[in-house]
């Protein structure tokens, strides 16, 4: 009996050996793979990176010591710095002395600057670095829409520093959106966002990059108009006035998803372009003022606000003037009596800290009055402020207009020239609103005059963001 318990016991221990050194088998091919140096600077990444652009490549690490064995593929490591990208072992055999170990890299990059992975293999842990690239004007030049938008809004934040970045990109949050004004900031000194006049000449050129992105291309509109008016704050100069009394601001954090706004303002220029979703919703309050206003003759200037600036006299709101003109002249004698008030208006209603508070009656002749033509010219002045955006985000907006047509109110103060202390003139429909009215000039004794105006929409003003 004691003889057979022996065997058992025997057999059971050898069946034991067995099982063990199966398992040492079965692990050999990864646990047994060592070897004597990591060399992570000689580390070769396949592709260069940059900020928020999907990454797929290969980091080749270099080693030597290698002892011959055979190693599986490894878990994924997650970048440390620059995080969003992951470092993966693809499997395969060591050289019996020095080799390359290969990594697949993937992912998105959260950021410019220095991705770091901790790789342990063999016995031996180093950290390889790669580069996160800013992104430029270039890297965004082959994207469109949202994407583009995103991609200017990085490569703005990319080349600011820390403090710079924390005080243009805040919170989307009402109390800040709707603080703007068309004083100047010695008399207004709310404004949100970063000032223009920190800025490297780089770091305004990636501003004004961001700012055509939403502008129009029309002539004398969008983009060119928001140079031409910052020119003649330039114009204006001292300690108050200049494009480096302006701001930059984003609300919130720009992407396909989610609420942002886009932020522009100083003395005599305002726009907030708030998106949802990644699709415009808001492009209003939008406000235009200039002073000097020649009213059609030519002031040359020479504080053109970049080398690129073209524009050789300061005429910005000259076409929304002239639109206008067109509008009343070319209203019947009975419009144009419907259309006039009696009173006057010295400056335009729903300016700034006037927010949603759009008068409740109508006032002048109102679009079902008018003939197809009478509204064509309704509908011409009503462009010359829609298409300040970009034709795709204008489009919605002037289909939107122009179906409301006849139910727009057209109402005017003043002479119908436009170009008189106290001429005013309204066009008040469903959605639009428009107003410009011209006031005393303030800094220069000539030209006596100048234009204030504002494009609002009695829905989507701030994206229809409501306190």
């Amino acid at each position: 009996m004691k003889k057979t318990k022996l065997i058992l016991l025997g057999a059971m221990a050898f069946l034991l050996t067995i099982v063990i050194a199966c398992s040492k088998d079965d692990d050999s091919s990864s646990s047994s793979a060592s070897v004597t140096a990591l060399t992570s600077e000689s580390a070769v990444f396949s592709a260069t990176a940059t900020i928020n652009v999907t990454y797929s490549g290969t980091a080749t690490l270099p080693y030597t010591g290698g002892n011959g064995a055979t190693y599986s593929a490894g878990t994924a490591v997650a970048s440390t710095g620059v995080t969003g990208l992951t470092a993966t072992l693809v499997a395969g055999t060591l050289a019996n002395g020095a080799g390359n170990l290969t990594y697949t890299i993937t992912g998105t990059p959260t950021s410019s600057g220095t991705a770091s992975f901790v790789i342990t293999f063999g016995g031996q842990t180093v950290t390889i670095t790669l580069t996160v690239n800013a992104a430029s004007t270039t890297s965004c030049s082959s994207a469109t829409g949202i994407t583009k938008l995103i991609c200017l809004c990085d490569a703005l934040k990319a080349s600011l520093t820390s403090t710079q970045v924390a005080a243009m990109q805040i919170s989307y949050a009402y109390a800040s959106i709707i603080k703007w004004s068309n004083f100047p900031d010695a008399i207004y000194g709310n404004r949100v966002g970063l000032k223009l006049s920190g800025l490297t000449t780089a770091q305004k050129t990636l501003v004004l990059a961001l700012l055509q992105e939403i502008s129009g291309s029309t002539s004398n509109e969008g983009y060119e108009e928001l140079v031409q008016l910052l020119a003649a704050d330039n114009y204006l100069g001292g300690s108050d006035y200049g494009e480096a009394y302006y701001h930059i601001a984003i609300l919130g954090t720009p992407a396909s998803t989610g609420t942002f706004e886009i932020y522009f303002g100083g003395h005599h220029t305002q726009l907030s372009n708030t998106y949802v979703n990644g699709s415009l919703v808001g492009a209003t309050p939008s406000f235009r003022g200039v002073e000097p206003c020649t009213y059609g003759t030519s002031l040359s200037f020479s504080k053109a606000v970049n080398s690129s600036s073209t524009a050789t006299a300061i005429i910005p709101m000259n076409q929304e003037a002239t639109a206008f003109n067109a509008l009343l002249t070319g209203l019947s004698s009975t419009n144009l009596a419907t259309a006039k008030q009696s009173t006057t208006y010295s400056d335009i209603v729903c300016g700034p800290q006037k927010d949603w508070s759009f008068p409740t009656t109508k006032l002048g002749v109102k679009g079902s009055a008018m003939t197809s033509t009478e509204q064509g010219l309704m509908l011409a002045a009503i462009k010359t402020y829609v298409n300040d955006l970009n034709a795709t985000d204008a489009a919605a907006f002037i289909t939107l207009y122009t179906n409301e047509l006849s139910d727009t109110y057209v109402a005017y103060s003043g002479s119908t020239g436009l170009a008189t202390k106290y001429d005013y003139l309204r066009i008040d429909g469903p959605h639009v609103w428009i107003e410009y009215s011209v006031g005393s000039s303030i800094v220069l004794s000539s030209p006596a005059t100048h234009p204030h105006s504002v494009w609002r929409d009695r829905t989507t003003d701030y994206g229809g963001t409501k306190q």
